[in-house]
């Protein structure tokens, strides 16, 4: 397999297996709030806490991530990983990524199947998104200042903020425009790579390529067969892991796109659950920590429930939960060596910063989404010339709780630089304090 030894610039620190592992778990254990949050978070914590990567290496890497099909904030994590201590560090990282959330959604899927909702739970993760809001402010803040190098990157995250808000247009295309126009402006000028990488890293033969995919390939598929040859094709442990590998190579956009093939599939298609089901398992997999796509291990579990029960249940789950995550490990290992020596290419140099600028867009209209339905009870559309919309929130409908909830986490973090870990507590706490004063009157 490959690997790499040597970190990413000699004036930065690399961390040993262990600070990488706490690191790790510690963002497992923080990421709420969807991609957009998680990267926020990770940014935090590797490039400006910690310092292990530079601002260039980590856009570098998501840039490559969001390009890829399935959660690219897991691929983050465990490209980073990579980065600072080859597979044992990636396998770390994009493990730990998910564990944390993965154990709460198995928990609350079996809570939520076997003796209903949680309200004081459910109080705890309203406050907790105020703070995932304030996280994700911050984050674009930050980035936006270093990765916004001149007018053009400016001008190409506000067409993807545009493009997306506006038109809603579909995530592939508005990065591989922002790509080609990066390709197009390097024509006009030089476009400087920043650092030299590791030679590992810049000269990945086609064999080793070829043996890493082969190798994390079979990983990813031996239990889909196994199920396939022990219980037969129509099984529903089979038909889970048949589902849930479709959906990693086919839903690229990150997880929305994703939930909507998604629903159709497990509602329509397959029957598994009902429709309320699968939108109380999105509110589910919303409040934990880890990536959205921690509602595929819900489904699976709901749809082994129905089959089997618990014992059935946690199979399918465990299995919808690996056929998601695994294919990262491919995606990565066998991917991040040639993504790393694109960067040696002006003219691809050139294209993955122009899908930088165009990814902070991609984060604000998260953002912005986010901020809108968690202040406001009711969102309206406005139709727009070519087939746009405009979301426009209904002041009648605005939450004053979330919005005060939001405010304070905002003046925490920008006033007062409150830790990630106190940040969420606190706003963990306010919100059931609110939600338990407001019962009560």
């Amino acid at each position: 397999m490959q690997d790499i030894d040597e970190n990413n610039s000699p004036s930065l620190p690399k961390p040993t297996l262990k600070e990488l592992t706490s690191a790790s778990f510690r963002v497992g254990c923080l990421g709420f709030g969807g991609p957009a949050g998680q990267i926020a978070l990770m940014h935090r914590i590797f490039v400006d806490e910690k310092k292990w990567v530079d601002e260039d290496r980590y856009a570098h890497a998501l840039n490559y991530c969001m390009l890829l099909p399935g959660p690219e904030a897991q691929q983050l994590a465990t490209y980073v990983g990579w980065l600072l201590h080859g597979v044992r560090g990636g396998i770390i990282a994009g493990t730990l990524f998910i564990v944390p959330g993965a154990l709460v959604v198995f928990l609350l899927s079996w809570i939520y199947m076997a003796a209903g909702h949680l309200p004081l739970v459910s109080a705890a993760f309203f406050g907790v998104k105020a703070a995932v809001f304030a996280l994700v402010a911050e984050a674009m803040i930050r980035i936006g200042k270093r990765a916004l190098k001149g007018h053009h990157a400016v001008l190409i995250a506000i067409l993807s903020f545009v493009a997306l808000f506006f038109w809603s247009a579909p995530f592939p295309l508005v990065i591989l425009v922002a790509g080609l126009i990066g390709v197009v402006l390097s024509k006009f000028g030089p476009s400087p790579v920043t650092q030299e990488v590791a030679d590992a890293a810049q000269s990945p033969s086609l064999a080793k390529t070829l043996a890493t995919a082969a190798i994390w390939g079979t990983a990813w598929f031996a239990p889909v067969i196994g199920a396939f040859v022990a219980l037969g094709p129509d099984h529903p442990l089979a038909r889970v892991g048949r589902l849930f590998s479709t959906l990693a190579v086919v839903t690229f956009g990150g997880a929305y796109a994703t939930l909507a093939y998604l629903k159709q599939q497990a509602v329509e298609v397959e029957g598994w659950l009902t429709t309320n089901q699968m939108l109380d398992g999105l509110g589910l997999a919303e409040t934990t920590p880890g990536p959205l796509v921690l509602v595929n291990e819900y489904v699976g579990f709901v749809a082994g429930w129905s089959s089997g029960g618990f014992w059935l249940a946690s199979l399918c789950a465990l299995m919808a939960a690996w056929c998601t995550f695994a294919p990262s490990f491919v995606w990565i290992f066998a991917g991040a060596p040639l993504a790393e020596r694109l960067r040696r290419l002006p003219a691809a140099n050139a294209a993955l910063k122009a899908v930088t600028a165009a990814v902070l867009g991609v984060i604000a209209n998260l953002a912005l989404w986010f901020a809108m339905h968690l202040m406001f009870r009711t969102i309206q559309t406005l139709e727009l010339p070519g087939k746009g919309e405009l979301p426009l929130p209904d002041p009648q409908t605005l939450d004053w709780k979330a919005a005060l909830l939001c405010v304070s986490a905002c003046v925490a973090v920008f006033r007062f630089q409150t830790g990630v870990l106190t940040l969420i507590i606190g706003s963990a706490v306010c919100g059931v304090a609110l939600t338990l004063i407001f019962a009560c009157t």
